[in-house]
């Protein structure tokens, strides 16, 4: 028996909503941990149900279906009042809503932060000029300015019920001070890399960069698309979204959109890439990750997660601006004969699921 199950003998987790993405990685991670552990949230699909092996306990807000994006205050209410008695461990996982449950006295909270809530602190002004609601954008722009005052009043005070907070990364820890005023200790999240260290894509001819995940504006895939356009530079760009018309326009004839692809390809596409190129300012960044796991490396943003994955010349490379000229700049210096694609690989070992395992036993073990 190990230190945390020694330590906690009925636990629960606490999770905004199951419907896929890294946040989920990490309850299913949770679940191998504590496997009898019920599993809270306002609604989840049918496939998380199977992945969390029957765990999963949800409410009324589960009929909400999609209509869960614009009911802040409901997912609020329902968290707060949630009936969490008998449990002498709860860990909540969230960057919204679930954070703010009212543990009983004398049971332990501990809050995964994924982020402090975006569309109240960092990416409100993103927020405001892409809500993601279809046809309903203008509906959620005017509610969010209106409530995102009170909205922030109840997110800081949720904030300060847990414990202890575990952050995501070193900049969603410096996140944590400054909207929360909380100390935090990181605990980078789990990635599921294994198939991109497939033998067959192991020595594959590498040529060109890519850009891969859902085209969103502040993914910034924008600054790649120029920048390679410019420079003259192949460029894969994988994935669709909402960005994804604006780029074509900004597209020169070395930039080759892929849209969605299979599984088998993208591995192959992150085998065969001289470098992945993140140009966002992401929470953490398990799309980095996932090119680092096929020996590719990463040149970033010098800001958000991706500081404490990138070292330069070791596992790729920093721009300090995110401008198509301080992209451009590295990409000119860019040389990819000077990595060892071997200690890539190796350099992301440290955010396999058995060490986040292993690291979150240590932290639940300690007084």
């Amino acid at each position: 028996m190990d230190p945390v199950d020694q330590k906690y003998k009925n636990v629960a987790i606490v999770h905004d909503w199951l419907v896929g993405g890294g946040a989920e990685l990490v309850v299913e991670q949770l679940h191998k941990l504590y496997p009898e552990a019920p599993i809270y949230t306002s609604y989840a699909t049918d496939e998380w149900r199977q992945r969390m092996d029957g765990k999963v306990v949800t409410g009324w807000l589960q009929h909400f279906g999609g209509l869960r994006k614009f009911i802040p205050f409901l997912r609020i209410w329902w968290f707060e009042h949630l009936d969490l008695s008998g449990y002498d461990l709860i860990i909540s996982s969230s960057g919204a809503e679930a954070k703010g449950i009212r543990a009983p006295k004398g049971t332990v909270h501990v809050n995964y932060c994924h982020a402090p809530t975006h569309y109240y602190w960092s990416r409100y002004d993103e927020y405001l000029e892409h809500p993601g609601m279809g046809s309903f954008d203008e509906l959620a722009r005017i509610g969010l300015r209106m409530l995102v005052g009170p909205l922030r009043r109840w997110d800081y005070k949720a904030a300060q019920r847990p414990d202890k907070i575990i952050a995501n990364s070193s900049h969603i820890q410096a996140e944590i001070k400054k909207y929360y005023d909380r100390d935090s200790t990181v605990i980078n999240p789990p990635v599921y890399f294994e198939r991109f260290q497939k033998p067959k894509n192991q020595n594959l001819e590498r040529t060109g960069f890519i850009v891969s995940g859902r085209q969103t504006p502040y993914k910034r895939a924008d600054l790649a698309v120029q920048a390679c356009s410019q420079l003259q530079l192949p460029l894969k760009v994988i994935g669709d979204g909402p960005d994804l018309p604006r780029l074509r326009t900004l597209a020169g004839p070395t930039v080759s959109f892929l849209g969605r692809i299979s599984d088998e390809e993208l591995e192959k596409e992150f085998g065969s890439a001289s470098a992945l190129i993140f140009a966002g300012l992401d929470d953490f960044g398990i799309t980095a990750i996932e090119a680092m796991a096929a020996s590719t490396p990463v040149i970033a943003y010098k800001a958000g997660g991706a500081l404490d994955y990138v070292q330069p010349g070791i596992t790729g490379e920093f721009f300090n601006q995110q401008t198509v000229e301080s992209l451009g700049q590295t990409l000119q210096s860019f040389n990819p004969q000077t990595y060892d694609h071997a200690a890539i690989s190796q350099a992301a070992q440290k955010f396999s699921v058995e060490e986040f395992r292993h690291k979150i036993q240590g932290f639940l073990a300690r007084p």
